[in-house]
């Protein structure tokens, strides 16, 4: 595995093997990689549980982004390069290393801040392009004047688009204000993960500047989590390895990749059932099945006796009829919630998902949202009854323990 090559953020989970540790904040998640040692995909569903410390007061970022001024001293990305023990596949895409972005903040008063952007190859973007925008955008922030954190959260917001609405709750009025226009070239959709990867960055040292962990900024509900582990597409045999891996760490709640072909899959799934028999299912299927073959799936995996918690995009993003059918058979023939991630790619498709009651479940990324993006979201679906989950992709302990800190302090993961 190669070197990370800089500390990791005060604010972001220390990476110990199966554990990850924010020894700041005592935010502690149990966590198993799913293919590397400091890279993989974090779930986190439902509530978070069992926290021991309650916080007597949260400050809260939304109050904080009005009163706290920034002042950027530097800024820079840097190569954040990691091996995979194993590769990662998602659908017909092989990923054998990490190569994203780590982007550093420090603000004149001494205090860093860390992000990282998400590089992911298959969706045409690479690690030079993203560390070209993230040196213009970084370069952008070094040269300008003290602002308030709402005002820069505004700005980054306006350079990086891509949520597909405004935040309303940061929407300052910039009169008199004038933008350098060094990142104009940037207005296109990859760039939402530099958005994201600043924000984190920018957020994270502000809470190091008033000494608050991020739980706690981000609504304080507790300071610990559960994961679960996640087992990749793969033959059933290692599927059957690494169920009974993460059976021995205690592990209760498995994400299983699936969609490549439904008898295969069948496969696999009764190769982690004989693995771990009294684990709960998350079935991640990538887009990969027809609303036909998902419901089969469904079928077959019921006639086993085996029940899925969550049913994860069953069918291609754009398939809004066909995953409301299966939603509805998964809902009312079999009691399984069915989650839309791939189909969640702005605030939009959000908003259709919930109107149209399309699924139960909406999943969400940081690097697809950002953190304003999120804690937008999370606003607006608590409102409709659905439920959230959060995950990360090949992304290393610095987006994920931003995603830890939302999940624990928002507490409606």
């Amino acid at each position: 595995m190669a070197s990370l090559g800089f500390c990791c953020p005060t604010n972001s989970f220390l990476f110990s093997r199966s554990s990850l540790v924010n020894h700041r904040s005592n935010l502690q998640t149990r966590f198993i990689v799913s293919s590397s040692t400091s890279s993989s995909e974090l779930v986190t569903q439902s509530a978070v549980s069992g926290s021991t410390e309650r916080p007597r007061t949260s400050l809260g970022l939304k109050n904080l982004t009005e009163i706290f001024w920034v002042d950027v001293h530097c800024a820079e990305g840097r190569p954040l390069n990691v091996g995979l023990q194993e590769p990662v596949t998602v659908g017909c895409s092989r990923l054998e290393k990490v190569e994203n972005v780590a982007v550093r903040v420090e603000l004149s008063n001494g205090c860093v801040g860390w992000g990282e952007v998400s590089v992911f190859p298959w969706v045409n973007w690479n690690q030079a392009t993203a560390l070209e925008e993230v040196r213009k955008a970084c370069e952008f922030l070094s040269q300008g004047s003290p602002v308030t954190l709402n005002l820069v959260l505004h700005q980054i917001s306006e350079m990086f688009p891509g949520r597909g609405a405004a935040l309303e709750c940061l929407r300052p009025s910039i009169e008199g204000i004038v933008f350098v226009g060094i990142l104009s070239s940037i207005y296109r959709e990859k760039s939402k993960e530099v958005r994201a990867g600043l924000e984190m960055a920018l957020v994270d040292a502000v809470a190091n500047s008033i000494d608050v962990p991020l739980w706690r900024l981000f609504g304080g509900v507790s300071n610990s989590l559960s994961t679960a582990a996640t087992i990749p597409t793969t033959s059933s045999a290692k599927a059957f390895d690494l169920a009974a891996k993460y059976y021995k760490l205690g592990f209760k709640t498995l994400e299983i990749k699936l969609g490549r072909n439904v008898n295969a899959d069948i496969e696999v799934l009764q190769a982690v059932r004989a693995a771990h028999p009294h684990c709960l299912f998350i079935l991640d299927a990538n887009e990969g099945y027809t609303s036909k073959e998902a419901i089969e799936v469904l079928h077959k995996l019921n006639e086993k006796g085996v029940i899925p918690t969550v049913f994860e995009q069953p069918v291609h993003r754009d398939d809004w009829r066909g995953l409301g059918d299966v939603s509805n058979v998964a809902r009312h023939k079999y009691g399984v919630s069915v989650a839309a991630d791939e189909s969640c790619r702005d605030l939009t498709d959000i908003k259709k998902l919930m109107e149209e009651n399309l699924v139960d479940v909406i999943n969400i990324k940081l690097s697809k949202f950002g953190v304003l993006g999120i804690l937008e979201i999370v606003e607006m679906v608590r409102k409709s009854g659905l439920e959230l989950m959060i995950d990360s992709v090949a992304e290393t302990r610095l987006a994920t323990g931003v995603a830890g800190h939302l999940a624990a302090g928002l507490g409606c993961f």
